[in-house]
């Protein structure tokens, strides 16, 4: 109990630390340059909002930390500020060059894309933990389509839309960006290749394209409904489903079937609880509002997730590179919603970034790493983007300035500045709203998995 409470407290502490340095980093930036350009700096940040503490250095600084832990931000008086954000700017402070208004707002940025590479080599020296998950079909639903078309489970799937997978992750990954609802996908048999085109499924719960595949997974309950027919047979968190009225379980989608071929018929369900395996009845109740059969549990992947140690790690520039490919794939999906089905709602704001960081700790200290990689990266490129209250919009008025050698009216400046920092603090809300409601049960999954790491077997050394 003790321990669990010390690693509880230790997730935590890392989670703030990592998000604080990576805004640390950024805001220092700001800070740096504009000390070396000779601006004036009136106070540092960590946060927006009310204060939670904070106190004035002897050069008149005001330093804080602040309640909404949405970024952060250094007033400048000379650059273009928002009320909203940052309070009031000093009128009689005279403005700075626009020179040193871009050097300020690029330094931002830049001190991220430095902590990202720092990070990316410790990863590369210490190694990446990889996931185990080969691309191998564990369940096909009977009569469905891909049933009809001759896929089997033991299969490997080896392209989806024209892209090589090597992992599970990567056969969902690609199915949500396929810009169609019916994706060519390779799959192999021994030495027997095949070409399918198949038609994706919305998940209901995420509203995402999926395959009508499973991996081979045995579903772990997550959460089980107060009163549901699970609970009152007796089954319980943590529980690993073995079999359903006697039929192997393999994959989630295979139970949701079988629970539903029982409509109100009691089923012997096995389950393994720590080293036990053990039997239940249970009898599965009509859901009145979706007209189907639940026995009211959540449930995920297997608790245990397999890792092997990639020692050395991935180069810093493949670490940063895969990132930047990443992001241009959501952009792309997102330019074509109606195609893909991502929209901004499958995004995440500070709270999905804070479940995503605390399950990392929690599995591999590496893993973190590795997502803070990725984190700065992100923080530095949508910080260019030319919107006023983001570093790019900055530029583009500094920009503007030299071009036609007028300054922008600061009472537009300002009125533009605080409206898009509304807007900004608006999204974050909407984006989070869907992480706590939508994603929020996933990452209190990914929070219980357990984390096995293996380590590549070395080979026997010559005699």
């Amino acid at each position: 109990m003790i321990g669990d409470l010390f690693h509880k407290a230790y997730v935590v502490l890392a989670v703030i630390v990592f998000f604080g340095a990576s805004v640390f980093v950024h805001e220092y930036g700001h800070f740096w340059m504009a000390r070396l350009r000779r601006m004036v700096v009136l106070g540092f940040s960590i946060g927006f909002g009310p204060k939670v503490f904070g106190w004035v250095d002897r050069q008149g600084v005001e330093w804080a930390v602040r309640w909404i832990p949405a970024g952060g931000f250094v007033k400048l008086p000379q650059m273009l500020t928002s009320e909203t954000i940052e309070g009031a700017a000093d009128p009689a402070v005279p403005p700075a060059s626009p020179i040193s208004r871009i050097w300020v707002a690029l330094a931002g940025p830049a001190m991220n894309i430095f902590f990202a590479l720092a990070i990316a080599s410790v990863i590369w020296l210490v190694g990446l933990p990889v996931p185990v998950n080969p691309p191998i079909i564990g369940y096909v639903e009977p009569d469905s389509a891909e049933a009809r078309l001759g896929i089997r489970e033991g299969d490997r799937v080896l392209r989806v839309d024209g892209k090589i997978v090597s992992r599970w992750q990567d056969v969902q990954r690609f199915t949500v960006l396929a810009r169609s609802q019916t994706i060519p996908v390779e799959i192999a048999r021994g030495d027997s290749v095949s070409n399918y085109v198949l038609t994706a499924i919305v998940n209901p719960t995420f509203g995402l394209k999926l395959l009508n595949l499973d991996p081979k997974d045995h579903p772990v309950i997550m959460d089980l409904a107060p009163s549901g027919a699970a609970q009152e047979a007796g089954l319980a968190v943590n529980d690993q489903f073995v079999s359903f009225g006697g039929v192997p379980v393999v994959g989630q989608s295979q139970l949701v079937d079988l629970i539903r071929a029982q409509t109100s018929k009691p089923a012997q369900v096995e389950v393994q609880r720590a080293s036990q395996r053990m039997t239940f009845t249970v009898t599965p109740r009509v859901d009145p509002t979706s007209g189907v059969a639940r026995i009211g549990v959540t449930i995920s992947p297997s608790r245990v997730l397999t890792y092997q140690l990639q020692r050395p790690g991935p180069t810093p520039w493949e670490q940063v590179s895969g990132v930047l490919v990443q992001m241009g794939e959501l952009v792309g999906a997102l330019a074509h919603s109606k195609e893909t089905g991502v929209s901004a709602k499958d995004m995440s704001g500070p709270v999905g970034i804070f479940g995503k960081l605390a399950a990392d700790v929690n599995a591999d200290i590496r893993l973190a790493l590795s997502f803070l990689v990725m984190l700065n990266v992100n923080l530095a490129i949508i910080n260019l983007l030319p919107i006023p209250v983001l570093d790019g919009g900055h530029i583009t008025l500094a920009l503007y300035e030299i071009i036609t050698r007028r300054r922008v009216a600061p009472r537009f400046q300002e009125i533009a500045t605080s409206a898009f920092a509304v807007i900004l603090l608006s999204f974050m809300a909407y984006v989070s709203f869907f992480d706590v409601v939508k994603r929020g049960p996933l990452f209190k999954a990914m929070f219980r998995q357990e984390t096995v790491i293996e380590t590549p077997s070395q080979p026997t050394p010559a005699p």
